[in-house]
C-alpha cells in the first residue's frame, strides 16, 4: 500500500526576518550552488587567474569519498573507501554595495585540513574536520568584481579513523556581509534557569567593533514566544573603543514559561538586535527556551525536576550511499524514527555533528550528549584489514592536539551552547583505552582488575603512561568551562579500572562507563560522589537491566542507533552493522526488540528463524519478520512486545497458547511446525483486551516492484525525496526474499538521483550509478530537485517484474 508524506520543514513558523547561519551575526547567505571540483593537488588552483573550465560542476555540501570506488586494498576502518586530496573553486560576486561592509566565509564542516583562499591569498588553515570556522576575507575581497574562493582539502590520510568520515566540503557554506560593529561570531549565549514558576534566560553578547572610531551601542534583547508574541525584553547600552570588543549581560524573566521536554519541546526566540545612534547595525536570532537538568550520584538524572532514564543511542554522521553530506530532509527523518523507537538521547560520537543536527534534536525533544573527540594526544588503532584484523595503522588526529586542542572545543562550546537539547559536553571517548596507547601497572593485575576488555598484554612500561590522561582532561574540562559552566563536562571512559588509578574521572562532573556495567556497583560504592551512567553499551537485555534496576546509573547509549560506515570487517562489509536502524533509514529487528523496552505506544512484532532448541538461551533479538520455510519444518516464533500477554494465530486459528511478558528475558517466543498462510501475534492488556496486532505473511515468486511510501511534494531548491521500494508478490505481499536489481531512471523533470540504498553491509557494488539490488525486498531512493517547479517523474524497473512510476511535486 502506498503511503505519502510531506517533508516537515524544521523551521520555526515565527521565525523573525531572514534566514539567519548558524554564525550569529550579519546578512548570511548560502553559497552552496556552482563549485568546482577535481580530485588532484596543485598549487596553482589557488589563483584566480587559474582555469578551472575542465573542471567537475557540484554543488555542496559534497562527499568525494562515497563517490570513490569500493576496494579491498583500502582501509577497512573508514569502510574501504578512498581519501586523498582535491581542490574546490567558486567564482563569486560581490556588489560594489556592499562596499564598507565586512565579508565573511563560513564553513560548517570540510573534512579535512583545510585551507581557504580569496583571490589567491590564503585565509587560513583548520585541520579538525568535523568543525564549523568562518574567515574574515574582507581584506581580499574585490567589491563590484567577482571573487574567485578556493578551497584545498588535504584527506591524504585517508585511514585517520576508525569510522568512515568522508572526504570535503561535506556541509554548508555561507557568505556574510557585515557592518564593521556587528555580534562577535556565535556571540550570542542564553542559557536558562527555572525555579518555580519562573524561567530566567541568562544572556550574554559579544560585540566586536572594528571600525576606526570609538562607539556607543544599545543592544535589544527579546524574547519572542510561539505565538509570536515578545514576553519580555532588556535594552542595554555598551561603549567600544575602536577594534576592540564590548559585552553585555542581561537577565530576561518570565512567569510561567512553557517549558521544553521530551514530549513538549517549546522554544522560544530570542531576537537581538544591535544599535548605534538609533540605527540597526546587526541582528540575530537564536533558537532558545527554559529547561533544567539535575544530576544526582544516587538518584540519577532529572529533566525539570522528573526523575527519568536517559534511553540513548550512540551516532555517527554518515547516512548510507550519501555519505557525510546527508541533507536536512534525512537526518530529520532518521531522528523521527530513533524517537518512534523510544529513544530519548543521541550521543555524537565522537565528534560534532552538522548544526542541522541539534536544530532538530531542539524541536523534535531529543537529548544530546555532545562528544569532541576520540582521540587525545597520541594514536589509536585504525584496523585496515577488518575490524580487530591483521595489523592495524596509526594515521589520525593526534598531530594536531597540542595545537588546537583547547581551540578546538572552545569553538565546539561556543558553537553548540545555545542548544536547550545538549545536556552535557564530552571531552574524550575512549582515550583510555587499555594499551591503546596508554599503560598503567594496575593493567598487570589478576581477574580482579574489572575489565571487560582486552587488556593487550598487560601492563606495557614503554607505553604512554595513563597518568598523563588526568592533567590532559582538565585541561579540556577548563577550556569547556570557560564559555559554559551551565552543563557537566564528561567523558566515555573504555578502561574504567585503570582510569580510576588516575586523576581522569574526578576531573569530569559525570562518568561515563562505556562497556563496565560490572563496575555500576562496585563503583558506586567506592566513589560515593560518583555520577555515573552507560555511554556506550551492547544491545542485550542484561545491559538494560543494569540501568533500569540501578537507581544510580541514570541512562545507557546503545551502540549504534544507526548502521554507519566504516569499522568495517574484512572485506565484503561496508561498516558497523549493530543499528536499531539499517543504512536506508529503517528499523531493524533489534529496533523492535528495543522498542519494546522503550517504548510506552503499545507495539508488537514478531519474527522467525529455524531452530531445534526450544529453551530461553536460543532468543534473538535479530529475527526478521519471514514466513518462508518447508511445510513441517520447525520454527521458532519471537515476539518483542510491551503488551502484557500475546497469542500466536495463523490464517485467524490460534497456534500459540497465551504467555504473560517475560521480564527474564524480554522475549515472548513458540515453537511450531510451518504451515504457509498469514501468522499474527495478538497483543494483549492485563483484561485480554486486544491492544496490537502484528503479521506475517508467506509469499509467492516476486511479481512487481510498489511503493511503500514516497514524499509527495519537496522544495525545488535541493529538496530531497525518499521513495522506498518493495517487492511484493501477485497478491501484493512483501517478498522478504528476494534481491531483484532495481534500475532508476527520472523520466521528466529537473532532478537528480543521490543514490539507491537497500542496507545491505555485505554488498560491495558501485553506489555511484542508478542499478542496485534490493534487500529483504526493499531499496530507497534519494531523489534531488534542482531548482524548478516542473513535478518529477521517477521509473523504477526490474527484469520479469512489473515496474512502477513516481510522480513528486515540486514547489
Amino acid at each position: 500500500m502506498l503511503t505519502t508524506k510531506r517533508t516537515f520543514l524544521a523551521i520555526l513558523a515565527f521565525s523573525y526576518g531572514a534566514a539567519f547561519s548558524q554564525i550569529g551575526f550579519g546578512d548570511s547567505q548560502k553559497i552552496n550552488e556552482q563549485w568546482k571540483f577535481i580530485l588532484q593537488d596543485n598549487k596553482d588552483f589557488q589563483n584566480s587567474s587559474f582555469d578551472d573550465g575542465k573542471w567537475q560542476n557540484i554543488a555542496v555540501p559534497h562527499d568525494w569519498s562515497i563517490k570513490g570506488q569500493l576496494s579491498p586494498t583500502l582501509a577497512s576502518a573508514t569502510g574501504f573507501l578512498p581519501g586523498g586530496i582535491a581542490w574546490y573553486r567558486k567564482s563569486m560576486d560581490v556588489p560594489s554595495a556592499k562596499k564598507g561592509q565586512k565579508v565573511y566565509l563560513y564553513f560548517e564542516g570540510v573534512y579535512n585540513r583545510s585551507e581557504v583562499f580569496v583571490n589567491g591569498k590564503s585565509l587560513g588553515k583548520r585541520p579538525n574536520g568535523y568543525l564549523s570556522f568562518a574567515y574574515d576575507a574582507t581584506p581580499y575581497i574585490k567589491y563590484g568584481e567577482i571573487n574567485t574562493i578556493a578551497v584545498r582539502v588535504d584527506h591524504s590520510k585517508s585511514a585517520d579513523s576508525r569510522w568512515y568520515t568522508g572526504s570535503g566540503i561535506y556541509r554548508n557554506v555561507w557568505v556574510v556581509y557585515a557592518n564593521p560593529v556587528h555580534i562577535a561570531q556565535w556571540g550570542v549565549y542564553a542559557y536558562p534557569e527555572v525555579s518555580k514558576n519562573t524561567g530566567t534566560l541568562n544572556v550574554e553578547v559579544d560585540v566586536e567593533n572594528a571600525s576606526a572610531g570609538n562607539t556607543n551601542l544599545t543592544v535589544v534583547n527579546e524574547l519572542i514566544s510561539n505565538d509570536r508574541k515578545t514576553v519580555a525584553k532588556s535594552t542595554n547600552t555598551v561603549a567600544i573603543a575602536a577594534n576592540q570588543s564590548g559585552k553585555i549581560a542581561t537577565k530576561i524573566k518570565v512567569n510561567n514559561p512553557k517549558l521544553w521536554d521530551l514530549a513538549h519541546p517549546n522554544l522560544y526566540q530570542l531576537k537581538t538586535t544591535v544599535l548605534k545612534d538609533g540605527q540597526v547595525v546587526d541582528h540575530s536570532v537564536t533558537q532558545t527556551g527554559f529547561r533544567n537538568f539535575t544530576f544526582d550520584a544516587n538518584k540519577g538524572f532529572a529533566l525539570n525536576g522528573k526523575w527519568m532514564k536517559i534511553k540513548g543511542v550512540c551516532l555517527h554522521h554518515d547516512a548510507g550511499v550519501l555519505g557525510s553530506a546527508v541533507p536536512r530532509e534525512v537526518l530529520e527523518g532518521r531522528l523521527k524514527t530513533l524517537k518512534d523507537i523510544g529513544v530519548n538521547a543521541i550521543r555524537t560520537s565522537h565528534n560534532p555533528q552538522a548544526p542541522d543536527f541539534y536544530e532538530l534534536c531542539d524541536q523534535l525533544g531529543l537529548l544530546v550528549l555532545n562528544e569532541a573527540y576520540d582521540e587525545w594526544e597520541f594514536p589509536k588503532r585504525k584496523w585496515l584489514e577488518g575490524w580487530n584484523q591483521g595489523t592495524p595503522g596509526f594515521e589520525g588526529s593526534f598531530d594536531i592536539f597540542a595545537d588546537w586542542a583547547e581551540k578546538d572545543l572552545e569553538d565546539f562550546v561556543r558553537r553548540d551552547r545555545n542548544h536547550l537539547s545538549v545536556f552535557a559536553w564530552s571531552i574524550g571517548n575512549e582515550v583510555d583505552y587499555p594499551n591503546d596507547p596508554y599503560s598503567h601497572p594496575v593493567l598487570a593485575g589478576g581477574g580482579d582488575t574489572g575489565f571487560s576488555q582486552a587488556a593487550y598484554g598487560g601492563y606495557k612500561k614503554d607505553a604512554p603512561d595513563a597518568m598523563r590522561l588526568g592533567a590532559i582532561a582538565k585541561r579540556l574540562v577548563a577550556a569547556v568551562k570557560k564559555y559554559d559552566k551551565s552543563r557537566p563536562t564528561t567523558a566515555g571512559l573504555a578502561g574504567v579500572a585503570m582510569s580510576n588509578e588516575t586523576e581522569y574521572p574526578g576531573a569530569l562532573d559525570i562518568t561515563g562507563y562505556n562497556y563496565t556495567e560490572s563496575k555500576y556497583q562496585s563503583d558506586h560504592k567506592k566513589y560515593p560522589k560518583r555520577v555515573i551512567f552507560g555511554s556506550e553499551n551492547r544491545h542485550d537485555y542484561e545491559a538494560w537491566l543494569a540501568v533500569k534496576n540501578n537507581e544510580h546509573i541514570f541512562g545507557q547509549f546503545l551502540w549504534t542507533g544507526i548502521d554507519y560506515l566504516g569499522e568495517s570487517g574484512r572485506w565484503p562489509s561496508r561498516g558497523f552493522y549493530s543499528g536499531l536502524v539499517d543504512f536506508a533509514g529503517q528499523i531493524k529487528p533489534r529496533g523492535y526488540f528495543r522498542q519494546s523496552l522503550w517504548s510506552d505506544t503499545p507495539m508488537i512484532y514478531i519474527g522467525t528463524y529455524l531452530s531445534n532448541n526450544p529453551n530461553k538461551k536460543d532468543l534473538s533479538m535479530d529475527a526478521w519478520p519471514l514466513w518462508n520455510y518447508n511445510e513441517g519444518q520447525k520454527v521458532k516464533v519471537v515476539c518483542y512486545t510491551n503488551a502484557a500477554k500475546v497469542r500466536l494465530e495463523l490464517d485467524g486459528k490460534v497456534v500459540g497458547e497465551v504467555k504473560n511478558y517475560d521480564s527474564e528475558v524480554g522475549i515472548i517466543s513458540w515453537d511450531i511446525p510451518f504451515q504457509s498462510g498469514k501468522l499474527e501475534a495478538v497483543g494483549l492488556d492485563k483484561n485480554n483486551k486486544e491492544v496490537s496486532r502484528y503479521a506475517i505473511t508467506s509469499s509467492k515468486q516476486p511479481h512487481a516492484i510498489v511503493v511503500k511510501s514516497a514524499d509527495a511534494v519537496i522544495n525545488k531548491d535541493k529538496g530531497v525525496a525518499e521513495i522506498m521500494l518493495q517487492i511484493v508478490d501477485e497478491n501484493g505481499v512483501p517478498v522478504m526474499i528476494s534481491d531483484n536489481e532495481i534500475t532508476c531512471k527520472i523520466l521528466s523533470g529537473s532532478a537528480s538521483l543521490l543514490g539507491l540504498e537497500a542496507g545491505n553491509n555485505s554488498d560491495m557494488t558501485d553506489y555511484t550509478d542508478n542499478v542496485q539490488r534490493v534487500f529483504h525486498g526493499r531499496i530507497l531512493a534519494y531523489i534531488q530537485a534542482n531548482g524548478t517547479n516542473e513535478p518529477i517523474k521517477v521509473q523504477f524497473s526490474s527484469p520479469w517484474l512489473k515496474a512502477v512510476e513516481v510522480t513528486i511535486n515540486v514547489k
